[in-house]
């Protein structure tokens, strides 16, 4: 009995140290201040406020608002220079886009960057998730003016239908991506899902998480940027982390823990999940942070755009290193 209390005793500390690494994939990368990357805040908000403005909310039942925020991400990419693709399909009398924007070679392995720009009923999801899809649009912008050698092909994907009641069915836009490119037999290298980039705290007590010992491990205040990844997305987490911490002003957390805890698979990864690809989330943590979360209240007044860019600058940075590979 003294035997085995001792090695329990022995034992214990080396599974919490692992189980801890494994939730919070520590890594020792730090800020380069010589990284330069010209990300336009004034871009990223008007991109916001022509997604919010649309005549109606951009809802699944609001067609003619849905078509109208496609026909401007639509606009902005072709205005980038990238190979643009409208990805179209039906769902009862209507028909849904998603708007694809290629760079780099035409075929091979690739890589997604992708955000939904369809909200959750009737607000205007300046946070959800127009500041995914502004950062996305700038990403295209960065790629057209600044022309980086790309070895793989990179895919920039506006999604629809992410919001309920699509939300973890084959309809959702991503879905109808990632099914599309696994039944083509189409590799994919990894996905990063830019879900909610926009709202910031330096309020103490203004993050929170889904179980109470989290905030042994993570700040109480929600000014970071999360990258988000199952179980089985361990390196892809710690890359992302690494190359976003190496970019950002802004610091970066992560956690990788089973998709059955809630936010885990919050957004369109999961679809990429389905299919056997690799994929993470870039995210503020929505409602564990975000108060107008699928709100009336989520406004373009609410968000922080000088983090937000910083946000771009390290996904940008992420894409275009692991593309020259």
């Amino acid at each position: 009995m003294i035997k085995i209390l001792i090695v329990f005793i022995l034992v214990l500390p080396a599974i919490l140290f692992l189980a801890i690494y494994l939730l919070t994939n520590p890594t020792s990368s730090s800020y380069l201040s010589k990284i330069s990357i010209p990300v336009s805040k004034k871009n990223l908000y008007e991109s916001v406020a022509a997604l919010v403005d649309t005549e109606q909310f951009r809802n699944y039942l609001n067609t003619r608002a849905l078509n109208q925020a496609a026909e401007f991400i639509q606009e902005k990419f072709e205005a980038s220079g990238g190979r643009v693709d409208i990805q179209e399909y039906g769902f009862g009398d209507n028909l849904y886009k998603n708007v694809i924007c290629s760079f780099g070679p035409e075929n091979g392995e690739r890589i997604v960057i992708g955000a939904h720009y369809d909200v959750c009923e009737h607000q205007p999801g300046a946070d959800d998730n127009a500041s995914g899809v502004a950062g996305l649009l700038e990403i295209a912008r960065l790629l057209g003016t600044e022309k980086p050698d790309l070895k793989c092909r990179v895919e920039l994907a506006a999604y629809t239908l992410e919001e309920p009641p699509f939300f973890k069915t084959g309809h959702m836009g991503s879905a109808v991506h990632a099914r599309s490119l696994a039944d083509k037999s189409l590799p994919v290298r990894e996905m990063i899902s830019l879900e909610m980039i926009g709202y910031y705290s330096d309020q103490e007590g203004s993050q929170r998480y889904p179980l109470d010992f989290f905030k042994w491990f993570y700040p109480n205040r929600g000014n970071f940027i999360a990258v988000v990844g199952n179980l089985s997305q361990f390196t892809l987490t710690r890359r992302c982390k690494d190359y976003l911490t190496q970019a950002s002003q802004v610091e970066v957390y992560s956690i990788n823990a089973p998709a059955l805890l809630p936010g885990i698979d919050l957004s369109d990864h999961q679809s990429f999940w389905r299919c056997g690809f690799p994929a993470v989330m870039v995210t503020d943590t929505a409602f564990y942070r975000n108060d107008n979360y699928h709100q009336p209240g989520d406004t373009i007044d609410t968000l922080d755009f000088d983090k937000m860019a910083e946000v771009v600058k390290g996904v940008y940075w992420y894409l275009i290193n692991r593309a020259r590979a």
